[in-house]
């Protein structure tokens, strides 16, 4: 990751949290130790935040914080082949006219290219998606209300009282920064809050995660194993992730990323 984007993102969670901590900079940009203190130190020359034991905080913290995710299109270039072979069984999983709901993600956003030929009512808090389904698809497709996250491509909102509630899907489609024994993780709250709300406007909770992340960890849970239907990963998971997971009674499909097609090209619906 460039040197630029690492400080934004370092910049972005000390606005979202009282202490930014040199792990969670480690976790969100994949930088070392040390390359996260030399980037700390450089801000705090620089005068855009302060040093402190073991992270940094913001000068001016402000009343709105941004997300601590990193930008949108930072992660869509991370493990694309993985991505897209996970977004290719996700897809055959739907039929025309179901109602799904698509989060917010690279993993998911990659579903795109593999819905244009669809007729389906999507919901979608992606802007990315939302777009893209828009120009290349005659799939019916519906917003939340919320703030928009530039940065993330995403809509959210902390309010109860947003149409999400109105709309009833089959399946709902997810990433996850990290999966574990205790659950499915995400870094943000804000995030986290949004994405239960959808949840809970689903029958099965569909999670798409490429290998890496069952050895990455958060210190947020957003729901228990046992709250997902289906997860669909690569054909590089580990045979203890495997076994947790089978465990956990969820029905696991492995996409072959070896095998996986080309994304059909996007063109504009007939």
């Amino acid at each position: 990751m460039h040197e630029r984007e690492r400080h934004r993102i370092i910049l972005n969670l000390v606005q979202e949290r009282p202490v930014a901590t040199i792990q969670d900079l480690v976790e969100l940009t994949e930088a070392s130790e040390a390359t996260i203190r030399r980037d700390i130190a450089a801000l705090h020359v620089q005068g855009r935040l302060r040093r402190v034991r073991g992270g940094a905080e913001a000068l001016h913290p402000q009343p709105i914080s941004p997300l601590a995710a990193k930008p949108f299109r930072i992660s869509e270039g991370e493990n694309t082949a993985k991505k897209r072979a996970i977004a290719r069984e996700a897809v055959a999983l739907c039929s025309d006219g179901d109602a799904i709901i698509i989060n917010g993600g690279t993993t998911t956003f990659q579903m795109v290219h593999y819905l244009t030929a669809r007729r389906m009512q999507v919901f979608t808090n992606s802007f990315a998606i939302a777009e893209h389904l828009i120009k290349h698809s005659k799939n019916q497709v519906m917003l939340p209300g919320g703030s928009v996250y530039r940065d993330q491509s995403i809509i959210l909102s902390p309010f109860d009282n947003d149409v999400t509630r109105n709309f009833y899907a089959r399946r709902m489609f997810m990433g996850a920064q990290g999966v574990g024994p205790l659950g499915v993780m995400e870094q943000d709250a804000l995030i986290i809050q949004a994405e239960q709300k959808l949840i809970n406007q689903a029958d099965e909770l569909v999670l798409m995660v490429d290998s890496t992340k069952f050895q990455r960890r958060s210190s947020l849970i957003l729901c228990p194993l046992n709250r997902v239907s289906t997860l669909i990963t690569d054909d590089g998971i580990q045979d203890t992730a495997r076994a947790m997971i089978e465990d956990a009674g969820i029905k696991l499909i492995v996409a072959n990323v070896a095998a996986a097609e080309k994304p059909p090209e996007s063109s504009s619906a007939a």
